[in-house]
């Protein structure tokens, strides 16, 4: 199979080569292109057709080549008679011209391979269309394999083969001789042509009433195309050798017969023994059963038996069969019509025309497509025509799919869209100007259909302008955005403002609410709200389509008008015009039905906006407050304030209140400011350190890992290096000094470490590092303003730095100093020197943290701050001496006083405590 198949494809490839070949060799080939293979026809299917076009002017024709090659197997004298015979009938169909007959385009041309000839349009002989598929490209033409033939073609084909034969005989004298169905050929239109005029018989006498014609013998010896075909000839040609005009009408029976029999003739003829054939076939026709026309017709039936009868006087002639009822049908009649109007004045083209709608519905699509469409367009030239053309070629457009329309149609319609008058012709547009949006190309829409609108608005007859406004609204869904926004609204606005017609201005406006909904909010708000206050116009109806402009506008869900602009400007526009004079009571109370729903949803929004705003600034507010405590309590619990830190040297007595009662109450407003205002890197480190606290609180409680102790190694102690060690610290400390002044009002203590390049540096074995400043250096000398209120500096011992020690439960051993100290005194230990285990919620005073506290390491550096006093001349620092009563340090000592000033006052009690000291 698969190389039957192959023997086959490579057999029409070759056939088709050798066809491009030998049809390139023509010189038809000069001035036409030769397209692909469509069909065939004509004497023995021996022409091969082709589509074409003219290379000068691109119009399409059709291309009839017979190869040489088919006739090959004769001998020389039998292929010059074929040859002869075709150029023949080519030659005479040449000389013809009826629209009944193929027109010749181009003459027969002839070459060593081929003769060719062009043609108008074809689309298939009536013999491809019937089935007979002879002489075609493989595979068959989908086109041709599918054609069914209607009724109405029908009627209307034979109908033109009648009036084809009719001009033959009638105005040309002449006899085919060879009507059969390869020789009618149909067009691209569907018309029915006569060729093939291979046998064709003129009169001997065409000036005489009474054509005679001489019929030459059969001889069955020629090759089949060099004879007629004998199932369609007259049996008088046959038998009696002579023919006349009845002979044609007999082979136009036959036709009659193969139409409505798929293509079979009445007998099958032996073409062996022809003549023995004719005589049965003469018998059978006397005698012609009904059953053998049963699929004819019944109201042609009785003329095509007529036409078969074997009396040729009784056979009608071709007028008599033009003007039979058969033809009478509707379709037929319409197409005869158009095939005669060159012949007709225009009153009777425009009456056939207005009633052409009623038939068009009744007819088929492919025959109004390629048969009538084609006869109304050509009306396009005649401008009187086209309104009564135009309403049917757009009928025709609403039945064709897209691709037919812009094919066939839109072609012949592209010159009418730019014709101004007669002014019907944009009636008529606009009535279909849905059908145009929505098959015609967007581009051609843009180039041609839409300036057809604008010149409808533009147009100085008020009724166009109203018919166009009228009808804007119904196609408006299919123009595009960006040409309605920019091309179409500026025309609309443009009509109402420089009209003088009510009508035109009512009917902008209307149109222009009934449009709104295909425009965008923004565009509605800042273009065509405004133009409504341009309009200078008090009539009513104005004042009603400007109202409905709104209302459209304030109520559609996918527009509205925004609260500000309503407060601003459509508000005061409307309460302007609603009390305007020519207002009925009904058109007030409609404007004030619009004016309070405008005012009910402005206060309804407003309100709302106004109730989340206060709501988010409550809101806020509560954050910020919120925020400024945890930000406070943060801060309080991380550092501790300078003031706190002297309240716990000074023992947290009431005393110490005052002294920092002013830094506190600055510290308690601060908050208060901060409360209220809040930088955003303020906020921003806010954040970050809730946001770390909240980390520290989410890790994991620490495990407490046993270490083992470890076991201490006792050493004898040095008691000479201990005592020396001991007794040099001491010396650093003066004891030497006059009674302390008070603290002068407005000096300060400073919780924190400081150092001079002047003081000198001493250590002591139970407290870290102390810095004084030796005498004279940095003291101003005594005088008048000593205690007004001018501070000198010296270096004392940093109290504060003392207070983080005061919760140690370490106390040194002391006992081996007991026997340096005189006994002029009870002897008190050095152990009740040391400062006592502090109860929670106590403080120890500053002179016992400063003597008894001890540390675990002597090189913790501990700064001297300096301390606001009068100017004393130094001596021995106070706890230099050894010699001293170590009583005075385990009595308690009265809290420091504070005088009106927030100073210390000089306490008596301090003196006598040092008196005690020196003894």
């Amino acid at each position: 199979m698969e190389s039957m198949l192959n023997k086959l494809k490579s057999t029409v490839t070759k056939v088709t080569a050798d066809m491009t070949s030998a049809v390139m060799g023509n010189p038809v080939t000069r001035e036409f292109e030769v397209g692909r293979h469509i069909a065939s026809g004509g004497p023995g299917m021996c022409w091969r057709i082709y589509n074409g076009t003219k290379k000068s002017t691109k119009q399409e024709v059709a291309v009839f080549v017979f190869d040489k090659k088919m006739v090959e197997k004769y001998q020389k004298f039998d292929k010059d008679q074929i040859i002869e015979s075709l150029k023949r009938g080519v030659q005479q169909l040449t000389r013809l011209r009826h629209p009944r007959l193929l027109t010749v385009q181009h003459p027969l041309e002839e070459s060593r391979d081929c003769l060719a000839f062009c043609t108008e349009p074809v689309f298939a002989s009536l013999s491809n269309v019937l089935g007979q598929w002879d002489n075609l490209p493989s595979p068959v033409p989908t086109d041709i394999k599918d054609y069914k033939l209607y009724d109405v073609e029908t009627k209307y084909g034979l109908l033109q083969i009648s009036e084809g034969l009719s001009f033959l005989h009638s105005g040309v004298k002449m006899v085919h001789g060879n009507l059969c169905l390869e020789n009618v050929i149909l067009n691209k239109s569907g018309a029915w042509k006569i060729m093939g005029f291979d046998f064709s018989i003129s009169s001997t006498n065409p000036s005489d009433a009474e054509p005679k014609y001489s019929c030459k013998e059969w001889e069955p010896n020629l090759p089949p195309l060099c004879l007629p075909n004998p199932e369609y000839l007259a049996p008088e040609y046959i038998l009696s050798v002579s023919c006349d005009a009845a002979s044609d009408m007999y082979s136009l029976g036959v036709v009659m017969h193969a139409v409505f029999n798929e293509g079979k003739p009445v007998f099958q003829v032996n073409k062996h023994d022809i003549f023995k054939s004719f005589s049965r076939q003469l018998d059978q026709l006397s005698r012609l059963s009904p059953t053998m026309l049963n699929k004819i017709p019944e109201e042609v039936r009785e003329h095509v038996k007529m036409l078969l009868s074997v009396t040729p006087n009784v056979r009608p002639d071709a007028d008599q069969m033009t003007k039979i009822p058969f033809f009478d049908d509707v379709g037929a009649v319409t197409l005869a019509y158009f095939d005669s109007l060159f012949q007709r004045d225009n009153l009777q083209k425009s009456q056939f025309y207005k009633n052409l709608p009623k038939v068009l519905p009744k007819l088929p699509k492919r025959v109004v497509v390629y048969r009538i469409l084609p006869a109304l367009t050509s009306e396009f030239v005649n401008p009187d025509m086209v309104p009564f053309v135009l309403p049917n070629v757009l009928l025709i457009a609403e039945e064709c799919t897209k691709d037919e329309y812009v094919r066939l149609i839109l072609p012949d319609l592209s010159p009418v869209f730019k014709q101004q008058e007669p002014v019907q012709i944009l009636l008529i547009f606009l009535q279909k100007m849905d059908l145009l949006l929505t098959k015609t190309p967007p581009e051609d829409i843009k180039n041609s259909v839409l300036p057809m609108v604008y010149r409808a608005l533009e147009a100085p007859s008020i009724q166009i302008q109203e018919l166009c406004l009228n009808i804007i609204p119904t196609f408006a869904n299919l123009i595009e955005y960006p040409s309605m926004k920019n091309a179409l609204i500026p025309r609309i606005k443009s009509a109402c403002l420089q009209t003088s017609s009510l009508a035109v201005r009512v009917n902008s406006l209307v149109c222009l609410g009934k449009i709104l909904e295909y425009l965008d909010k923004w565009y509605v708000i800042d273009e065509i709200l405004p133009f409504l206050q341009q309009i200078p116009s008090r009539e009513p109806a104005v004042l009603m389509g400007v109202l409905g402009i709104y209302k459209c506008t304030f109520s559609h869900k996918k527009l509205g008008i925004p609260k500000e602009h309503l407060a601003a400007k459509s508000l005061p526009h409307l309460v302007s015009l609603s009390i305007d004079n020519n207002l009925n009571l009904n058109q007030f109370n409609s404007f004030m039905a619009v004016i309070k729903d405008m005012l009910t949803r402005m206060e309804a929004e407003h309100k709302t906006k106004l109730e989340q705003l206060h709501s988010m600034q409550e809101q806020q507010r509560s954050m910020n407050i919120n925020t400024s405590q945890t930000n406070q309590s943060e801060e309080t619990k991380r550092t501790p304030s300078p003031g706190n830190q002297i309240d716990d040297v000074f023992g947290g007595s009431s005393g110490s209140a005052g002294v920092n009662g002013k830094a506190n109450a600055n510290s308690a407003s601060a908050p208060q400011l901060n409360r209220m205002s809040l930088t955003l890197e303020e906020k921003q480190r806010l954040a970050k350190e809730q946001e770390q606290a909240a980390k520290l609180r989410n890790q994991p409680a620490l495990a407490p890992q046993s270490i083992k102790p470890t076991t201490p190694t006792t050493q004898a102690k040095d008691l000479t290096s201990c005592l020396l060690n001991n007794m040099t610290s001491l010396g650093s400390l003066s004891l030497t000094s006059p009674p302390r002044p008070g603290l002068i009002q407005g000096s300060t203590i400073s919780a924190y470490p400081s150092t001079t390049p002047m003081g000198s540096m001493a250590s002591n074995g139970y407290n870290p590092t102390m810095g004084f400043q030796t005498g004279g250096q940095g003291m101003r000398p005594p005088g008048p303003g000593l205690y007004g209120g001018m501070a000198t500096t010296t270096s004392t011992p940093n109290f504060g730095a003392l207070t983080h020690n005061q919760g140690s439960t370490n106390t040194p051993d002391m006992s081996a100093l007991d026997s340096l100290f005189t006994s002029n005194k009870p002897k008190v230990s050095l152990n009740q020197m040391a400062p006592p285990k502090l109860t929670p919620g106590t403080t120890a005073t500053p002179w016992l943290n400063q003597s008894g506290s001890a540390q675990p390491s002597q090189t913790a550096p501990m700064q001297g701050a300096p301390l606001a006093m009068g100017g004393v001349t130094s001596g021995f620092g106070m706890q230099a001496n050894p010699f001293f009563s170590p009583q005075n340090f385990s009595q308690p000592t009265a809290a420091p006083v504070m005088n009106a000033g927030g100073g210390l006052r000089h306490s008596s009690s301090v003196n006598n405590d040092l008196k005690d000291l020196f003894g």
